[in-house]
């Protein structure tokens, strides 16, 4: 991979901190009444008229059906029978209407959001990295004590993305990089340290590995004890997000690019055939290839959709970056002046923004507590609707309302008693003993035996 390499003056004396590779690194009580739900029961001859409009249906005492599941209405809503009762509950409708649309449409940009933050598109950005070295208790003139410190130096390498009109000869090594963008190790998969073997025999080969130390740091240290200069190697592996390949020498003549991604690539060799108009007229799936593209594919007409394929053994993992430094252990501090560019995609920086939005319509605390609030509201209403029918249904026909309200618990009663299979008014009827059942039950009572002491016994 080509590098630009500049040279900037002397950088500033502090040195930040870095990760390590190497050395560092409630219902109302009604008086005492249980109220329930009872069934209305038949009106007697003589009761009021039919036209005349019943108080049995103010009461509403008629039981939910047992066997019947109900479809359970959303907390929220309204019963159409509170909205009756109350008029300017219509604006409450309204708005609940409002803010299901409103939560559908967020619903809708939420899935939006997540698609776009699983993809995220990126820009192409220069990562300017920085090796420099500093040493401490070098060139003494006296000799070493026992308590004294051992002459050390520290290699660092950081990095930082340059921002768009900043001018690069102004731009300080100490200078902090955007949080928007990712942290300087993040960019590369493995680095590799290499020192002098003879001044280093035991631990001169540093690696740094992303499969093993996954946590993104600001940039690498080295630090060691010595006193002598020599040559340090480095070998930078880049992260390439998405992959990027290098082309071959012959694809490299024809689009003019060195590195890039399959997707740039293909995207180049469409430009390419329409800046020529090479695109076959006869059949616009398939393309006349000119002498440069003949070298790459080999043919004289190519479809567009076989491009991804044959261009497969024209791509190969991109040379890693290899660089020198010289650790100096004398003059100024930090020593080492010089700085390399390289391209790197980074994420769009409005995708920590999208992040941000995300986590906030996830943690929507004060939402949940309304909502919360308005179905405590919302019990609270029909808990009250229930108690104005029982007392208006009683005020308006005390007779029929209580013997509703008996029957009802009776048949409660029986429920909890177990006997709610029984209908004691078919036993009155003829027809229920013509039942198949009914023979062997009488066998059966008949064969029983009586007990001691009872009538006609012996």
């Amino acid at each position: 991979m080509a590098v630009g390499q500049g040279h900037h003056g002397h950088f500033g004396t502090g040195s930040p901190s870095f990760g390590g590779l190497g050395g560092s690194g409630g219902s109302g009580n009604m008086g005492g009444v249980k109220r329930m739900a009872p069934k209305p029961v038949g009106r007697p001859p003589g009761a009021l008229n039919a036209n005349t409009g019943s108080p049995m249906r103010t009461m509403e005492l008629t039981p939910a059906q047992r066997n019947k599941k109900k479809q359970k209405l959303p907390e929220k809503q309204l019963l159409e029978r509170v909205a009756k009762i109350l008029p300017q509950s219509a604006l409450y409708t309204e708005l609940l209407e409002f803010e299901s649309r409103v939560d559908a449409a967020l619903a809708r940009k939420k899935i939006d959001i997540q698609d776009a933050i699983k993809n995220p598109p990126c820009i192409q950005k220069t990562l300017r990295i920085y090796v420099f070295n500093t040493f401490a208790n070098q060139n003494r003139k006296s000799p070493m004590k026992p308590n004294d410190e051992p002459p050390t130096w520290t290699m660092k390498i950081i990095g930082r993305i340059l921002e768009e009109g900043m001018d690069p000869e102004q731009a300080g090594m100490m200078q902090n990089s955007s949080p928007l963008y990712p942290k300087f190790s993040a960019f590369f998969k493995r680095v590799t340290i290499s020192l002098d073997q003879r001044l280093y025999p035991d631990n001169h080969m540093i690696l740094w590995d992303s499969a093993r130390t996954p946590t993104p740091h600001e940039g690498f240290e080295v630090k060691r004890k010595g006193d002598k200069e020599f040559t340090a190697n480095i070998r930078l592996e880049m992260n390439y997000m998405p992959e990027k390949y290098k082309l071959s020498i012959a694809l490299m003549e024809v689009l003019g690019i060195e590195v890039d991604t399959r997707s740039r690539i293909i995207a180049a060799i469409w430009h390419y055939v329409k800046a020529r108009k090479l695109q076959n007229p006869d059949d616009p799936s398939y393309f006349n290839c000119d002498p440069a593209l003949r070298k790459v594919f080999g043919e004289d007409k190519m479809k567009f959709t076989m491009v991804s394929q044959k261009i497969s053994h024209h791509l190969s993992p991109p040379q890693p970056i290899h660089l020198e430094h010289k650790i100096k252990l004398s003059g100024n501090s930090p020593a080492g002046n010089a700085c390399y560019d390289v391209l790197v995609d980074v994420p769009f920086p409005v995708q920590r923004e999208l992040n941000a939005l995300l986590a906030t319509t996830e943690k929507a605390k004060d939402i949940e507590a309304c909502d919360e609030a308005i179905c405590t509201s919302i019990r609270k209403i029909n808990e009250h609707r229930k108690r104005r029918a029982f007392f208006l249904g009683f005020s308006q026909s005390p007779v029929e309302f209580i013997d509703a309200l008996i029957e009802s618990q009776g048949k409660d009663l029986k429920h909890a008693a177990g006997e709610s299979s029984r209908n004691v008014e078919k036993e009155h009827q003829a027809e229920f003993y013509n039942q198949p059942w009914v023979e062997d039950a009488v066998i059966r009572y008949l064969n029983r035996k009586p007990a001691k002491g009872a009538h006609g016994s012996t």
